[in-house]
């Protein structure tokens, strides 16, 4: 009995090494859980059994836990990688479950002597060192990532990004033109050795590669449109740089007063759009980012309440706030002031703190505590992130079965409220349009039984709405092409100011009208202060305030995202609401299901853009304001992502990069194709009058 007992300390000693580890990987956890709990390991698991916990069974249950977790490990093995069968974990595998059919035999045979422990103890150790490849394998495999590719994507993210920098103080001139040199460079000798070098990188990274690579597996005629893309924006980059500097250079000399002003707003919405950038490198703000944009909506109302203030009651009559450049004088000022924001001259603020009648002047002071309140209510609506998505909110509230009759009382009032704030800028027919298409939401929203009529009762069956959802489609085109038509008529049949202000905001009120549809019924507020707020901070700030076009528009970007939020939505897939893209569908279609997911989303920053054009539009009969706006919009929402996918790329070995980084990248990157395609559309609405302008200034010089 000492003899056998000895053995067994000396064979566990042995054994130390791999039974007792000093770490142990977070993976392994799923794998002993399962086990212990006697539930199946997860198909997806790349960990292994932590030894130490069933050491203490018989032999027979070790052995045969430890089978169940490589035959887990070699399944999986065997569904990523093609030649699975040459890899050592799984050969280990195979000799370790035929020893252990050795050791079965002898088991039945029921022979206790030490030939079957020693057998035993070689299976377990086989066990051991197969799980230990396997999921070494694995993790590798899973872990793997194309450097290269992401390489390549991060240099024409980051160059197209140095070019929109480069070219921020050329469009922040009075003019607002983007001229970039692509001739120049490209046919320069400084393009032909990049391209060279670059081309001679892809051949031996591609030949050398162990590991599969997208970049490598695309033909050489797409490769090398990315070798030329890349270094064209090089070389352009450079162009640019000794071009800022000669201009530069010649701007001082003839620059008489090159004096700027920056107020408190101005610094606010500086530091607030870096700060936001900064804090996305840490994943418990990217959790919470929802935090981040009511601090800095609520902080920005705060500022606008003292700049109210301080403009009507201690204004300087001879110095406004916002503007770029500013020569010495007041005449000086306002003119300066007219081409730098594209509107109209302002009068000086004293003397628009006198023009204002008592009513208006407090008015002006309340807007910015207003627009305040409305957020703070907002934030009550819809519990988001996830420290607080768990904590009871009005919109859970409003959507249990006990308070459908408040829920159908909200929305008709959110409804109407919609109603009244957009109709004041359309025509007539359209003001039917959007009037019967609001009806129509409800009629829809009544049809599948989240809301109730009057005379409705509770237990009327409900159906899938399609015939209400297309009514209201109906409406939401009809609003769209008249919108598009006027648009379409002032840039081409005649220049008219007042009829292309017409068509952008009957395609916003389209648009307004498609959320109303798409938006679930406790959601309905959030439009309806969305509106409100455009409605306030447009005769009360903007206007007497005569704020910058680059101030205005990051302002909008701002209660954009923040609208983005107070919907409910965040920076986890799950909280998508994909039943948008189902409205008015009796089944799936791709195309259709995907743009009005997208829109149901998004409805914040989409609606916030289409209102910042079509108050830069309804602000200036010149194209310099809304181009800069344009500009900006495309800066502001670059940055974000240039960031954050260095960020994505350096912590890609990250424990939360999966769960939290990827999805907040996916997000990044369908708002600033959403982006994009509003900035594209706003430059083409604004070509003709732009191109006039450009012209009339041209021959004025």
């Amino acid at each position: 009995m000492m003899d056998y007992s000895s053995h067994l300390i000396t064979s566990f000693e042995s054994m130390s090494d791999i039974r007792h580890p000093k770490h142990v990987q977070q993976t392994d956890l799923s794998a002993t859980l399962a086990i212990g709990l006697g539930l199946p390991i997860p198909k997806n698991s790349v960990g292994s059994l932590l030894f130490p916990v069933v050491e203490r069974k018989p032999m027979r249950e070790q052995l045969r836990f430890l089978h169940l977790n490589t035959v887990q490990l070699s399944k999986l093995l065997q569904e990523n990688v093609p030649s699975y069968e040459k890899d050592p974990g799984f050969e280990q595998f195979k000799m370790a479950e035929r020893l252990h059919g050795n050791w079965v035999r002898l088991h039945l045979e029921e022979n206790n002597s030490d030939v079957l422990f020693g057998l035993g103890t070689k299976v377990l150790k086989q066990y051991l060192s197969a799980l230990k490849t396997l999921s070494l394998s694995l993790s590798t495999q899973v872990a793997q990532y194309d450097i290269y590719s992401m390489a390549v994507g991060t240099v024409v993210v980051l160059e197209v990004l140095t070019l929109l920098l480069l070219s921020t103080p050329q469009v922040l001139h009075r003019r607002a033109e983007l001229d970039v040199p692509v001739s120049s460079p490209v046919f320069s000798l400084l393009f032909y050795l990049m391209f060279l070098v670059l081309s001679a990188i892809h051949v031996v990274v591609c030949t050398s590669a162990k590991s599969s690579c997208y970049l490598c597996s695309l033909p050489w005629l797409a490769a090398g449109a990315v070798m030329v893309l890349v270094s064209m924006l090089l070389c352009v980059i450079v162009s640019a740089l000794a071009r800022m500097v000669m201009d530069g250079t010649q701007l001082r000399k003839n620059a008489v007063h090159p004096t700027s002003v920056w107020s408190e707003v101005d610094f606010l919405l500086l530091l607030g759009t870096v700060g936001h950038v900064l804090s996305l490198g840490a994943s418990s703000f990217v959790e919470e980012e929802h935090q981040t944009w009511y601090f800095l909506v609520n902080t920005l109302c705060l500022a606008l309440s003292q700049e109210t203030f301080r403009s009507y009651f201690l204004g300087d009559n001879c110095e406004p706030q916002h503007h770029f450049h500013m020569a010495q004088g007041c005449e000086g000022t306002v003119h300066t002031l007219q081409y730098n924001t594209g509107y109209d001259a302002p009068e000086p603020n004293g003397e628009n703190a006198k023009a204002l009648g008592g009513h208006r002047r407090w008015a002006v002071l309340a807007s910015p505590w207003l627009v305040l309140a409305c957020c703070r209510l907002l934030r009550s609506l819809n519990q988001t992130g996830v420290q607080g998505a768990h904590r009871p909110d009005f919109g859970h509230w409003f959507t249990s079965s006990d308070h459908k009759v408040q829920l159908s009382v909200l929305a008709a009032v959110s409804l109407l409220v919609i109603f009244m704030l957009v109709q004041r800028g359309c025509s007539p027919v359209s003001k039917v349009a959007l009037a019967l298409g609001l009806l129509g939401v409800f009629c829809y929203r009544a049809a599948i039984g989240n809301v109730l009529f009057p005379w409705q009762s509770d237990k009327k069956g409900i159906s899938k709405g399609i015939i209400e959802a297309r009514f209201v489609y109906v409406f939401v085109l009809g609003i769209l092409f008249t919108g598009t038509k006027d648009l379409l008529k002032s840039q081409v049949i005649a220049a008219d100011f007042k009829i292309k202000t017409v068509g952008l905001w009957e395609i916003y009120s389209g648009l307004v009208l498609l959320a109303a549809l798409l938006l679930r019924p406790h959601n309905l507020p959030v439009l309806a202060f969305s509106l409100l707020i455009q409605t306030v901070m447009t005769k009360f700030i903007w206007k007497p305030l005569r704020h910058d076009a680059a101030e205005v528009t990051v302002m909008h970007y701002w209660f954009g995202q923040a609208f983005f939020y107070f919907q409910g939505n965040s920076n986890n897939i799950a909280t998508i609401d994909v039943s948008a893209g189902f409205v008015g569908l009796e089944t799936y279609m791709e195309v259709p299901a995907a743009f009005l997911t997208v829109f149901g989303t998004y409805v914040g920053p989409v609606l916030w853009a289409s209102h910042l054009a079509y108050f830069l539009n309804s602000e200036t009969s010149s194209g310099s304001a809304l181009s800069r706006a344009c500009f900006c919009y495309a800066l502001i929402c670059s940055v974000p992502v240039a960031t954050y996918i260095i960020l994505v790329t350096s912590l890609r070995y990250h424990l939360f990069i999966w769960s939290v980084f990827s999805p907040k990248l996916l997000y990044e990157g369908m708002h600033l194709l959403i982006t994009a395609a509003l900035c594209v559309l706003f430059t083409a609405t604004d070509q003709t009058t732009h191109t006039k302008s450009r012209v009339k200034m041209d021959t004025e010089s």
